[in-house]
């Protein structure tokens, strides 16, 4: 059996491949519009996110990424796909047929500019047709495991729709022309503009010029990526036998995304049976919780530089678990790359979650939080525990990705995330 850190591919150095498409896109474009049609990342939409988002409006894309996905169900793999890809195809086909979605009539790349609410530096990437590396190629490296009935999920859907409904992220290594070009493109309004409900502003530019495309596409075949977000829709289309696939390629470093983290919530378990198996591995020490809560507490933890270990909580009271026994240590395996065994998530899943809870790592026994919020609220609503980390950098991700290994699954949230439904690419772009 492979381990997850054996790369499948021998080493070979091949750079990205990307191209122009024909995209489809929604005819209205006025921002108002835009923001009832688009929708987050499927992985981001909960049953009840995705009822709000479809009560929006009749052609939300929502309907297309979770078919026929109701309150409380669930789909393959747990990714929330639900009983019918052949009605997200039809829809697809229908709203086509409408007018709704048009096709554009000759091929083009696209900039893609976010910029957060917070005042944080705009990330700006190029979305493009990303041709998928063959054997032997490295030039687009992963940094997590997926779970096989996910990616079946999104293979099915890919299947049925021949459609990429939503880019997949790829953090490309620095290229010293690439951002004038990028600059370049930028002139006048966009063509695309919405602002989420969370303050992002996301702007795209439509860039048909083959000369300054061929600039591009030739700058970007000088660089490696490694895949931020997208790991099953990647792996869906290797599975699915696709030759590209939609991708926003952005620059690892200024420029690029941010690392926040993902958090653990393991149900069913109190804090204290919680804390009683982990102190034969770890040293607990339980934090104050002031007037402002648990999340305050966590956020004042996170917020101090050297701050080492993890935190445990029932949703009220916060305990950090740090000193790892050697038999905890133990728990990782020798034979990793230090990239990889250095990473406090591993930790928790070989030598917490698993070790001293004796849970697996599945969709069941651990659930996965997208925020602190969501992590505390997980904990207090499955009478359980939530597992609070601190967010591994890009160089921790370039790291574990370039020495062949992969992190455990849903280990990294890179933001900010492009918006699922303002560029799709069909396969016959």
């Amino acid at each position: 059996m492979r381990s997850s850190w054996d790369s499948p591919y021998p080493e070979a150095a091949t750079g990205l491949q990307v191209r122009p498409f024909r995209a489809l896109t929604y005819r209205r474009r006025d921002p108002g519009h835009l923001a009832r049609v688009s929708s987050p990342a499927y992985d981001l939409v909960t049953p009840e996110g995705r009822d709000r988002l479809a009560a929006a409006d009749p052609h939300n894309v929502v309907r297309l990424i979770l078919p026929g996905v109701a309150s409380g169900a669930d789909g393959p793999g747990g990714d929330g796909l639900g009983r019918s890809v052949a009605e997200a195809a039809v829809t697809l086909r229908n709203w086509e047929q409408a007018g709704v979605l048009e096709r554009d009539a000759e091929p083009a790349l696209w900039v893609y500019a976010l910029s957060p609410a917070d005042g944080a530096p705009d990330t700006v990437g190029w979305l493009a047709a990303v041709e998928l590396p063959p054997a032997g190629s490295r030039a687009v490296l992963p940094h997590e495991d997926t779970f096989p009935g996910a990616v079946e999920g999104r293979r099915a859907l890919l299947e049925a729709t021949a459609t990429d409904l939503e880019p997949i992220v790829l953090a490309h290594d620095p290229h010293p022309g690439l951002p004038a070009l990028t600059v370049a493109a930028q002139e006048g309004p966009p063509t695309l503009e919405v602002t989420d409900a969370d303050g992002v502003r996301h702007a795209l530019w439509r860039v048909s010029d083959p000369a300054l495309t061929g600039l591009v596409t030739a700058a970007l075949a000088d660089t490696g990526a490694v895949i931020a977000d997208g790991h099953h829709r990647f792996a869906a289309a290797r599975a699915h036998g696709a030759q590209a696939i939609l991708a926003l390629v952005t620059p690892m470093g200024p420029g690029g995304l941010r690392v926040h983290p993902i958090h653990r919530v393991v149900p069913d378990l109190s804090l204290g049976e919680a804390l009683a198996a982990a102190s034969a591995g770890f040293r607990a020490t339980e934090l104050r919780v002031g007037a402002g809560g648990p999340a305050e507490a966590v956020e004042r933890w996170i917020s101090v530089p050297g701050e080492v270990g993890l935190l445990v909580s029932d949703g009220s009271r916060v305990v950090r678990l740090d000193s790892p026994s050697a038999d905890v240590l133990d728990a990782v395996p020798a034979e990793a790359p230090e990239a990889w065994r250095g990473l406090d998530v591993v930790l928790v899943h070989h030598g917490l979650v698993h070790r001293l809870w004796g849970r697996a790592d599945d969709d069941g026994a651990v659930l996965i939080a997208h925020g602190l919020d969501e992590a505390l609220a997980g904990a207090r609503s499955r009478h359980g525990v939530a597992v609070l980390l601190r967010a591994p950098s890009p160089a921790d991700v370039a790291a574990v990705a370039r020495a062949n290994a992969r992190m455990p699954r849903k280990s990294t949230l890179f933001v900010p995330k492009p918006r699922t439904g303002l560029v799709l690419r069909p396969h016959g772009d």
